[in-house]
């Protein structure tokens, strides 16, 4: 693939530690060492390795990647490591889609509470997910799915919202029968909507109670318990928005879907046109206007505004796992949703037993490059401050 021509870290090295005096007040310890992270990614800042080719003997420098989950470059290995383990979780039967999406109105809550209330999201469309499935006149089955979280729109303003991925059926109440979904149809959108949007209300209600919530700004009026009851009334006679799409083809296809959205981070390299000292142009789809491709431009300190809002709390989980697939139940269920099935044995989910020290191809001869020697920051900068003065005439 194509290197981008800017990178994130190309509006960081230009706006960053302004934007730091500026908002430092507000900006987060998790935020502050984003920024830092992507700055200093795959630079000499974080040391290296001299890597040679075995065949060619070509020698070259590759610095270190800072592994931070919001930096835009640092996702493919961690993605890759967690497709090989969930290859073998994949299940013989067609895949659904679902998309849970809370109002606009909940979004400035959200954002001032981002632990409790983003834990909330998880639990009440798993919970609805779960309830309505069982549901003897539904589907009757107990489910097995993961849900992956994210916070941004195209124009990285604010949209939480859940992405489940679920396998067509699940196990009958005794664990001794799979039961089949229609290839078409899952589970009926509108009360999926109305159950999530009243387990959603009634998260709420409990974490005002037990005091979890925290109000600043135009929240603050909503500490009040009549206020917060009234915004809860308005909120509830909202339309709540489940979205189903089409159903995967099989578990091949589910895996090309999980490599696109698991590790995905706010905004990617590739889709920035444009940096220079006070602006940045980033494309966008315009789902309103069946996905035009459209180019927005703002500010190097409101793009950085928008990129910092989905720093998650240190330690939150982005995916997740449910029913028969949650990490406690998952080793005992789901060989038995594989005999039930008659599904082969699983792939192996190891990666190639490979020579940890291989890095990449030769771009000479195409040969296994070896690293050779381990490289400090300090070791680096002296080298780059040396090669200023080597003859290249």
């Amino acid at each position: 693939m194509t290197p981008p021509p800017w990178e994130v870290a190309d509006v960081i090295r230009r706006a960053g530690n302004k934007f730091i005096e500026r908002y430092r007040g507000s900006l987060t310890t998790a935020q502050l060492k984003v920024l830092r992270a992507i700055e200093r990614c795959r630079t000499a800042a974080l040391g290296g390795h001299r890597d040679q080719c075995l065949r060619c003997g070509y020698q070259a420098i590759s610095y270190n990647s800072c592994r931070n989950r919001h930096c835009p470059k640092c996702q493919t290995n961690a993605r890759e490591k967690w497709l090989c383990a969930r290859r073998q979780e994949l299940l013989p039967v067609c895949y659904f889609h679902l998309v849970f999406s809370v109002p606009h109105a909940l979004v400035s809550l959200m954002w001032q509470n981002k632990k409790v209330l983003f834990s909330l999201l998880f639990e009440a469309s798993a919970a609805t997910l779960l309830e309505v499935a069982a549901n003897p006149t539904r589907l009757g089955a107990e489910l097995g799915f993961l849900g992956v979280l994210h916070t941004w729109g195209q124009t990285l303003q604010c949209h939480p919202h859940i992405h489940c991925v679920v396998p067509g059926g699940g196990l009958s109440p005794d664990h001794l029968q799979w039961i089949r979904a229609p290839s078409r149809f899952f589970l009926p959108v509108r009360i999926l909507s109305r159950v999530f949007r009243g387990k959603f209300i009634a998260g709420l209600k409990h974490a005002f109670v037990r005091k979890q919530l925290a109000f600043f700004a135009d929240c603050e009026p909503l500490a009040n318990e009549k206020e917060f009851a009234a915004f809860l009334r308005t909120v509830s006679r909202q339309d709540w928005v489940v979205y189903s799409k089409p159903p995967f083809g099989g578990p091949e296809h589910v895996l090309e879907y999980l490599a696109r959205y698991t590790h995905r981070v706010a905004i990617s390299n590739h889709r920035l046109v444009s940096v220079d000292d006070s602006h940045v142009t980033f494309r966008w789809k315009d789902y309103a206007h069946e996905s035009k491709g459209r180019n927005m431009t703002l500010t190097l300190e409101e793009f950085l505004r928008r990129f910092l809002q989905h720093v998650l709390p240190k330690g939150f989980p982005r995916i997740r796992y449910f029913g028969w697939m949650a990490n406690r139940r998952r080793r005992v269920l789901l060989p038995v949703c594989r005999a039930l099935l008659r599904a082969p044995s699983p792939p192996d989910s190891s990666l190639p037993d490979v020579d940890a020290s291989i890095t990449w191809q030769c771009p000479k001869c195409q040969g296994p490059m070896c690293v050779v020697e381990r490289l400090s920051a300090q070791i680096l900068k002296e080298e780059n401050r040396c090669a200023c003065f080597v003859d290249t005439s």
